[in-house]
């Protein structure tokens, strides 16, 4: 047993196709991309892929949703049979397909076919949901949740992802998880009709009363989430903004969010961890990167260990910065530096000195905070993604193994300071120069509060 609750997963599957290839020209007969050398892959789409990924999780994970005898229905069967238990409904039709044309990796078109609904609820779908620990509600608009309602009422899921054409969820649901512009069209009307943190704040909390939830959620995408009981709504940022494919990150955050709290966090903490999954699955590359259902589960990514956060980042294609300094006593000069750098590229690496090596660079008497309260202060910044320290005087051997992409210094150091430079260039890094603010530094505020003792 891995301790993990397990998870029953309501909702409406689809299958998930990306065809890929390469666009350089247009078409003589049209102005349309010409999409060369395609590649195809499928995948579990929308309940599918939520209970797909809390499996993936190492989560003992029951799926009840409408999968019928069709292609497409056997098709999502194969992929989703070695990782979960599926309790079928019967559909209307053929299951619903989704296909992403990319080029580049870029979406070009959608094409979508299948409209098969579900039909009507079984025994079997009853007594998975009533003898479930923890049930999250997946709702994509094709009538499961509608089918289930009044079990689902006497037994309200811990997290509900609603859908535009879905029913609202049903009353007591711990947390909805509705994104900035569903939640806009969602909720009532006196809600204002602007787009901004306000707004996503007063959409939440005229959910939260309309719906009899206790608790909402919004989505805001780069920005995170946004987490309302009514009223005084708690900002949950994203630890850090990617530009890749978005697609799949409601159902990573809805999965992470019901997992965590079936664990038995509070509906905070599962938020905040929700948030930090999806920000992952979206580095990592997003639906397309999704693993194939024969690939084997990854451990878990270990956070502490900046060699294998770089080696992730690297494997999608981002840029790793890495920053070097003491960082004794933190301050506004190291701040702004430190978000600075993190806008460069997709992760940042903050190296530190050790003790001893501070001690040799700056003298008895430094550091005044040990090394694990400087680590510890440096991780709890939203733009550090990682910690790693180096014994010498200079991180020339901690950058050797790390090999970052970008190595950033304070504006006050010369060319001449900066022996990684050259370092740098051996695997095609660049060393960058960033401006400091006047007037910060450690020595200073020492300074400044030894004359204030006096």
């Amino acid at each position: 047993m891995n301790g993990k609750a397990p998870l029953v997963v309501v909702g409406d599957a689809l299958l998930d196709r990306d065809v890929t290839g390469r666009a350089e020209r247009l078409a003589p007969d049209a102005p349309v991309p010409v999409v060369d050398d395609c590649g195809e892959r499928t995948r579990p789409g929308g309940a599918a892929l939520a209970a797909y990924l809390a499996a993936r999780d190492g989560r003992d994970v029951t799926l009840v949703a409408g999968v019928g005898d069709d292609p497409a229905s056997r098709a999502l069967r194969r992929l989703l049979e070695p990782w979960l238990t599926l309790v079928p409904l019967p559909l209307t039709g053929p299951l619903s397909e989704k296909t992403r044309v990319l080029a580049q990796d870029r979406p070009v078109v959608r094409l979508d076919r299948g409209a098969g609904r579900t039909r009507e609820a079984t025994d079997a779908a009853r007594d998975a949901v009533r003898s479930a620990p923890a049930v999250l509600v997946s709702d994509y608009g094709r009538g499961t949740a509608d089918a289930l309602r009044d079990v689902l009422a006497a037994r309200p899921p811990l997290v509900w992802d609603p859908h535009p054409r879905g029913g609202a969820p049903v009353p007591g649901t711990r947390l909805v998880t509705p994104a900035e512009k569903e939640a806009h069209g969602l909720a009532p009307q006196d809600a204002t009709a602007r787009r901004d943190l306000h707004a996503a704040a007063h959409s939440a909390a005229a959910l939260v009363r309309h719906w009899r939830a206790a608790a909402v959620a919004v989505t805001l995408g780069a920005r995170g989430a946004l987490l309302s009981y009514g009223e005084h709504p708690l900002l949950v940022p994203a630890p850090a903004a990617h530009p890749g494919d978005s697609c799949g990150a409601g159902d990573r955050f809805a999965a992470t969010a019901a997992g965590l709290l079936a664990d038995g966090d509070l509906v905070a903490e599962a938020v905040e961890g929700a948030v930090a999954a999806a920000t992952g699955f979206v580095a990592a590359g997003g639906a397309a990167a999704v693993p194939s259902a024969d690939a084997a589960p990854a451990p878990p990514p270990d956070d502490d260990d900046p060699y294998a956060l770089a080696a992730r980042v690297r494997a999608a294609h981002g840029t790793v910065v890495a920053a070097g300094g003491c960082f004794d006593l933190l301050h506004a000069g190291h701040v702004g530096l430190l978000q600075a750098a993190r806008r460069l590229g997709d992760c940042l690496v903050v190296c530190v000195n050790s003790d001893d090596s501070v001690r040799r660079r700056k003298g008895g008497g430094r550091p005044v905070n040990p090394l694990a309260d400087r680590a510890r202060v440096l991780r709890a910044l939203a733009c550090v993604d990682a910690v790693a320290v180096f014994e010498e005087d200079t991180p020339e051997r901690l950058l050797a193994d790390l090999r970052p992409d970008v190595w950033v210094k304070g504006g006050d150091y010369a060319a001449a300071d900066l022996p990684e430079a050259a370092l740098l260039q051996e695997w095609g890094g660049q060393a960058v120069l960033l401006p400091y603010l006047d007037g910060r530094s450690s020595t200073a505020l020492m300074e400044r509060a030894a004359e204030g003792a006096r």
